[in-house]
């Protein structure tokens, strides 16, 4: 059996590499190849690509590299022509993904989608739209499942991965060592994000809150760097704000248990804080055309995932022109641990996780890759 997967960015190449692992213990004669990065690629998919070369964000970022972009379209249309996957796995990435999956359905190749398009926040037809080429969808929480149902798509909810691997790997005091904080001291994280703009629009704002911090409420402040981002360019920020930040690739999991608040890009590193117990301050910020376009598209309340889980606001968001050391400051005080209003939203929090099902989550979904790859 082969099985082509598709992830064109750093979590999709997490999820990607969760549900090879998975694949390869039930069936390890399935072939897995496809685009990907390192993650899946240790986990025994064979790159066709590699995402890196080609992961670029905003409108602007796009028209400037459209060539390239194409010919990554039409170099995976000929992989899949000559290969012929018994499956084609499309992981996120949904503006270049659905591309692909449109010519390459004229081959007969079954498509299921993994973490599908977000129907649920915008551009809803297009819920119609992907009904009619993938045969199946999985979706990663239980909101994203009713216009896709409407649309009468094969969708289904299996558990949210994150369950399954956001887990410390030290216990409390094995972290605190490791990282050199004593219980008694303040930890605050700054998670930037991995894409080069949101790093280049907000962790200037983020640094300078930590500046303000540091006279303030004194805290040792950490930066866990993304696999993917160049650390050089980070330092460089860091070095120029003239606040001391450490830098860390390793037990990123740990460092949230022993740490007090984030402040935290929008994305899945919030909902893996949510799920280590660790209250954020959600920041986001964009090009101003792509901010412009986005708001006439967009039609959601809460843009953090925990607080689209509760259905409500659990932890303050940011947004554009909010972002602003002041007032990512004045929001991370409260957040400090023995604060009354910490414990308020850590327990929302846990309340708003049980939401995304139970462990096991990557098992269930390799099997039913399984099953759609191999039925006729």
């Amino acid at each position: 059996m082969k099985i082509m997967m598709t992830a064109g960015e750093a979590s999709g190449d997490i999820h990607g590499a969760s549900l090879a692992r998975e694949i390869k213990k039930i069936s390890p004669a399935t072939e897995l190849f496809g685009m990907g990065g390192d993650e899946m690629q240790a986990a025994g998919v064979r790159l066709v690509r590699n995402y890196k070369d080609y992961n670029v964000m905003g409108v602007m970022e796009v028209l400037k590299n459209l060539r390239k972009i194409l010919k990554l379209l039409d170099d995976l249309t000929e992989v899949i022509r000559i290969e012929k996957p018994d499956l084609l796995v499309l992981i996120d990435y949904p503006d270049f993904n659905w591309r692909l999956a449109e010519r390459v359905k004229k081959f007969g190749v079954k498509i299921l989608s993994y973490i599908p398009p977000s129907a649920w926040a915008w551009r809803k037809s297009r819920a119609a739209k992907c009904a009619k080429i993938a045969d199946e969808f999985i979706a990663i929480f239980p909101f994203e499942l009713p216009p896709y149902e409407k649309a009468g798509a094969k969708i289904s909810f299996l558990g949210n991965p994150l369950v399954d691997t956001v887990k410390p790997a030290l216990t409390a005091d094995a972290a605190r060592k490791f990282f050199n904080v004593t219980e008694s001291q303040h930890v605050i994280l700054l998670m930037p994000g991995s894409r080069r703009q949101e790093i280049k629009l907000i962790l200037p704002e983020m640094l300078s809150a930590a500046k303000l911090l540091s006279v303030q409420r004194p805290a040792k402040f950490f930066l866990p760097v993304a696999d993917n981002v160049d650390e050089s360019e980070i330092l460089k920020q860091v070095n120029a704000a003239g606040v001391n930040v450490t830098l860390t690739k390793t037990y990123r999991y740990d460092l949230m248990g022993i740490a007090d608040a984030a402040m935290a890009t929008s994305g899945t590193v919030v909902l893996e804080a949510a799920l280590m117990n660790l209250p954020c301050v959600v920041l986001y910020k964009m090009a101003r055309l792509n901010y412009f376009i986005g708001r006439l598209l967009v039609d959601i309340e809460n843009f953090s995932l925990p607080n689209i889980l509760a259905g409500k606001k659990i932890q303050t968001e940011l947004l554009q022109d909010d972002v602003t050391a002041d007032k990512i400051t004045a929001e991370i005080l409260k957040l400090y641990r023995g604060e009354m209003y910490r414990e308020k939203v850590v327990a929302e929090l846990k309340d708003a996780c049980a939401k995304l099902g139970d462990a096991g989550a990557a098992e269930r979904v390799a099997r039913k890759i399984l099953n759609v790859a191999g039925s006729r």
